[in-house]
């Protein structure tokens, strides 16, 4: 993974867990996880929708994608399991890093990062639920680039 292949934002995460060891990367995930804050009643309640359940998520995670002025997208997450720091620490890197992005960047941010963030012991049940956060994150991106797409054929 090169630091081309990812948003600007993301690299410099990726870069901060370049060479923590286990315990600091923990904590420095914790944090992450510490400044979480749900998805906002305007954008979402609960119960909420099926079609925004993370597949294979163990924490239930939710994404929820909503348009910006300026084109980029606006990510939202929620975490029902309380315990789901992982989920937690991963929405808000996604968050602060991919919000406001351009949409081709996003689509095209390497998955491998995640590892890079939260190492290569990551259970093969968590990197699932993780990675899918991202899939329907990468996913609604390029369904915009390809509405966008289509309408300038169209003109």
């Amino acid at each position: 993974m090169s630091a081309a292949s990812l948003p600007p934002r993301l690299a410099d995460v990726v870069a901060d867990f370049e060479f923590v060891d286990r315990g600091l990367r923990a904590e420095m995930l914790i944090e992450y996880a510490d400044r979480f804050v749900e998805v906002a009643e305007s954008v979402a309640s609960r119960p909420y929708p099926e079609a925004n359940r993370t597949p294979r998520c163990e924490s239930e995670a939710f994404v929820f994608v909503t348009d910006r002025p300026d084109g980029t997208l606006q990510l939202h997450f929620a975490v029902e399991n309380p315990q789901g720091l992982s989920a937690k620490a991963w929405a808000v890197i996604l968050d602060e890093t991919l919000s406001g992005e351009a949409l081709d960047r996003v689509a095209a941010a390497d998955p491998q990062a995640l590892y890079a963030i939260f190492g290569r012991d990551l259970s093969m049940g968590k990197g699932q639920g993780l990675m899918g956060m991202l899939d329907m994150v990468q996913h609604a991106a390029r369904q915009r680039l390809a509405a966008r797409a289509g309408g300038a054929e169209r003109s």
